[in-house]
């Protein structure tokens, strides 16, 4: 065995003087785009076999530190359930666990969760946090069927599809690299993907938005600066007006990757089978022909006074747009079809317009006959359910891309042409199969350094509260320098060694002892490791963390009793008012009782789309990339949690629950509801207290429920 962390000394040295080189202009030797060599793990005293603990013993013996010991068997068992599913576990739960003395008890457990469909919908939220999931933006015109995609995020963890398929997958809609097929003739053709992969090109489609009838040419620059920031974890967005002031990534770099992007359209695909798409055909046309049967009358009616006001309108104007105007479309020059249009506003007469000049009984006719046009149904477009997926266009895919010093893509600079590319590209690309597969194909290469590499650090950080490289989205020379880089890269080594399977790594993660370390030690050592390493970079306990909201909400509708833990389907707004937002993307009325990932999300200028509550506990609104959310301890967030309708709600349903399952034993209800609502039973203190709330009256079993969910141990992991 060797000294891992002793051979990263050089490396360090080098990262600190990174920025003094990109002030002289020289190009930076960025520590993040070196190979990963995988690093010895260090000799050390730890009786842990898992290499983790070797390389932060290591650690501690360097820095003089003297790590906590193991928590309690209650407390890991709720960080644990918590951390891998966002559920608190139950009372039976915790019963097992603590009366099961064999030596892998513990590691049973993670098995169990990690197999668990709650898994998929916690680890689904953090990535869709940092892939920008929104349901909402705007106009944005993937939105009816954007949930799909989240729904694809959730599956693909479940099943555990490695890391480089699920990139791919979202990039290209194919998890492999072999995406064409030879006949026994000699004929290549393109491998049809997998049906359910449509579904994951939802993270370029989120990015198309209309603006004005017209595509506003954001697809693109979306897709550069989230999947940058997601899978490269490198800040190339700061690169879009000028040369990155820090990291080696040019102007030119930023708009070559837009390039690679710049094809793609967006396209409708309908979800149905061929007898729903007839049967909603033939509705479609029998309403049709009922509103036409019922307008023939209204148009007659309305055509003489239509033409009347028609006439007035083009007698006012001068004489060469009246020509225009008298002549026929189809006999117009494009200049005087442009005229034609220009006037079209002012000549346009509206039914208003008509009614003014319409004596009353021909007034009454038309009501009459408007009430029968109503009566012959809605004009309706299809209800079926529908996705948008993204390809190339190849018209678009011949056009030259430009640098876009503005921004604008109406303005480019036609003199700056850009070829596809992308930072730190291999010489010589080829894109015989599409832009966007070679890039993908380098992207996810084991042997790419920053691909592993940021992974690796975010599941960490999802883990550990912060990741061992404390910007998880910027590797360059701003984001300093990891606190264990040899640590950093055997993970990255040993992601890769595994095939890229994300479940292996949580498994490894969390089975550590810095994992299951307490969070809190000795006095006199906790001060000494403290003076030492007063932010924890080392993990010489484990991190105190406080619950996001998602898991805040469904730790109060878990204790309720009342949680709809289905997994997939479209968001739902608590508010439960089914808010019709821009373009359909708001949910219909839905339950509001469901799992907060599920919980509608977005942006829009004519009204909050981010309910109070998310707001309230620092959740972002999916416009931007957010790989590590504000935390703050606000009065929004205790108002919620005192005074709110969903507290309300919820602690009545906990105190029915509570005196259900006691049998009317209000001891036994005071032990039960800190079983649900902390993951432990009450201490002799708190117990005598609750009693001495309730004072023998069932009935004030709702305040003790509104007691512990105003706890700071339930809105925090230790």
């Amino acid at each position: 065995m060797v000294q891992g962390t002793r051979g990263w000394i050089a490396r360090v040295v080098a990262c600190v003087g990174l920025a003094l080189t990109a002030a002289s202009g020289a190009e930076p030797d960025l520590w993040s785009l070196g190979p990963i060599a995988r690093p010895g793990v260090p000799s050390s005293e730890t009786t842990s076999p898992n290499p983790i603990d070797a390389f932060l013993a290591s650690e501690y013996r360097a820095k003089g530190l003297e790590p906590s010991g193991p928590a309690d068997k209650q407390t890991l068992l709720r960080r644990v359930t918590l951390d891998l599913t966002g559920l608190p576990p139950t009372p039976a739960e915790q019963a097992a666990f603590l009366h099961d003395e064999s030596p892998n008890a513990y590691e049973t457990v993670v098995d169990r969760l990690l197999a668990s469909e709650q898994h998929g919908v916690r680890f689904g939220r953090h990535w869709l946090d940092v892939l920008r999931y929104a349901d909402v933006d705007e106009r944005m015109v993937a939105a009816p069927g954007i949930h799909l995609w989240r729904d694809w995020v959730i599956r693909a963890l479940n099943d555990d599809v490695p890391y480089d398929q699920f990139v791919r997958a979202q990039l290209t809609g194919y998890r492999t690299t072999e995406r064409t097929q030879m006949s026994a003739t000699g004929h290549r053709s393109r491998k049809e993907p997998r049906p359910d992969d449509l579904f994951a090109l939802g993270l370029l489609a989120r990015g198309a938005v209309i603006r004005d009838g017209k595509d506003d040419g954001e697809l693109p620059i979306a897709a550069v600066e989230t999947v940058s920031a997601a899978f490269m974890g490198m800040t190339v967005a700061c690169a879009k007006c000028h040369d990155h002031m820090y990291d080696p990534i040019k102007q030119r770099d930023y708009y070559a990757m837009k390039a690679l992007f710049d094809p793609l359209i967006v396209r409708k695909v309908t979800l149905a089978s061929p007898a729903e798409i007839l049967a909603e055909g033939k509705a479609i046309g029998e309403v049709e022909r009922k509103r036409e049967m019922a307008q023939g009358p209204i148009d007659d009616l309305l055509a003489p006074y239509k033409k009347r006001l028609y006439d007035d309108r083009v007698a006012m104007l001068p004489p060469d747009v009246q020509a225009v105007i008298h002549k026929p479309e189809r006999q117009r020059s494009a200049a005087e079809q442009k005229i034609a249009d220009d006037y079209f506003p002012v000549l346009r007469i509206d039914t208003g317009n008509i009614l003014e000049i319409m004596p009353e009984p021909d007034r009454k006719k038309y009501r009459e006959l408007q009430a029968r046009l109503d009566g012959a149904g809605g004009r309706r477009g299809s209800s079926l359910p529908a996705f948008w997926t993204v390809e190339v266009d190849p018209k678009r895919e011949t056009e030259p891309s430009y640098i876009l010093t503005s921004g604008d893509p109406e303005r480019p600079e036609k003199d700056h042409a850009v070829t596809p590319g992308w930072p730190f590209a291999p010489s010589g690309l080829e894109f015989r199969e599409g832009r966007i597969e070679g890039f993908s194909d380098w992207l996810t290469a084991p042997d790419n350094p920053l691909f592993a590499r940021v992974v690796v650090n975010r599941l960490w950080q999802w883990h550990f509260g912060e990741g061992l490289h404390k910007t998880p989205s910027d590797f360059g020379v701003l984001g300093g320098t990891p606190s264990n880089p040899a640590l950093l890269d055997w993970l990255a080594s040993e992601f890769v060694s595994r095939g890229f399977g994300m479940k292996a790594m949580h498994r490894l993660m969390v089975t550590s002892e810095a994992y299951k370390r307490a969070s809190e030690a000795a006095s006199a050592v906790a001060k000494a490791d403290a003076a030492i390493d007063p932010t924890n970079a080392q993990l010489w306990r484990f991190p105190l963390r406080r619950l996001d909201a998602e898991s805040i909400w469904d730790a109060i509708w878990t204790a309720a009793g009342g949680l709809d833990a289905t997994v997939g389907g479209p968001s739902f707004d608590p508010a439960g008012a089914g808010r019709s937002g821009p373009r359909g993307g708001s949910p219909a009325r839905a339950k509001t009782n469901r799992r907060a990932a599920y919980m509608i999300r977005g942006y829009s200028t004519s009204r909050d789309v981010v309910p109070n509550f998310l707001q309230a506990f620092d959740v972002d609104d999916g416009r931007v990339p957010c790989p590590v959310r504000t935390r703050t301890v606000s009065p929004p967030q205790a108002l919620f949690l005192m005074n709110s309708d969903a507290i309300e709600k919820a602690t009545e349903k906990f105190a029915e629950r509570l005196k259900a399952e006691s049998g009317g034993d209000l001891g036994g209800a005071v032990d039960l509801a800190y079983r649900i609502a902390v993951a432990r039973p009450p201490t002799a203190s708190e117990r005598d207290r609750a009693l001495a709330y309730l004072d023998h009256d069932p009935t004030r079993l709702k305040g003790l429920g509104w007691l512990v969910f105003n706890l700071d141990e339930f809105l925090y992991v230790r």
